[in-house]
């Protein structure tokens, strides 16, 4: 009699846009599940390179003149289709996520943001919480809703700011939480049957 589970894996498309160090922590952590694809915004981002080297498949969704959030999602959503994805992993993606994305995978969609929601939302929390000189920071991950960082807060871990912190030391120990962080969540969800 086997050990195996009957359970199939599940698949997850990463989102990324720049330099994807947590899709190579989430890659690297043994997780219980196949990233199928990495959705990227840019071209030219480092993520990219790091998706090939590991052999997962890349989808470019670039924005063009022209093409209206609806229109793009619905064809990031044929593209997605061959890969048969469970759920969406957000990792230092730039964008807002839409409601065609959000209505294709209600409650699968999460998102690792480097504050403590719900202080200092948007693509610059690192820059502002250094900037207002709080002693704390932290990660979050959350489920992804139709606003800004607004969504669920599923965990959070926090960064304390030494007074000879630079922004750049801050980043850093921002940066090692969200990698440790990110694949102990995914693992846990995944073992809970929410993803």
């Amino acid at each position: 009699m086997s050990n195996q589970s009957n359970t199939q894996i599940k698949r997850a498309a990463v989102f990324a846009s720049g330099n994807g160090t947590n899709f190579e922590a989430l890659i690297n952590a043994s997780l219980p599940i196949e990233i199928a694809v990495v959705v990227c915004d840019h071209a030219d981002a480092r993520v990219v390179q790091r998706a090939v080297n590991h052999n997962v498949p890349v989808v470019l969704s670039e924005i063009h003149r022209g093409v209206s959030k609806v229109q793009r999602e619905q064809q990031l959503l044929n593209d997605l289709a061959p890969y048969k994805v469970d759920f969406l992993l957000l990792a230092g993606y730039m964008r807002i996520v839409g409601k065609t994305l959000l209505a294709a995978f209600p409650r699968k969609i999460i998102n690792i943001h480097p504050a403590l929601l719900p202080s200092f939302p948007g693509r610059h929390g690192i820059d502002d919480a250094y900037a207002a000189g709080v002693k704390v920071t932290g990660v979050t991950i959350h489920f992804v809703d139709d606003g800004v960082d607004t969504g669920e807060i599923i965990e959070q871990a926090p960064v304390h700011r030494d007074e000879d912190d630079t922004l750049e030391s801050l980043e850093a120990k921002i940066h090692a939480v969200e990698h440790e962080l990110y694949p102990n969540t995914v693992r846990y969800l995944i073992e809970k049957g929410v993803l």
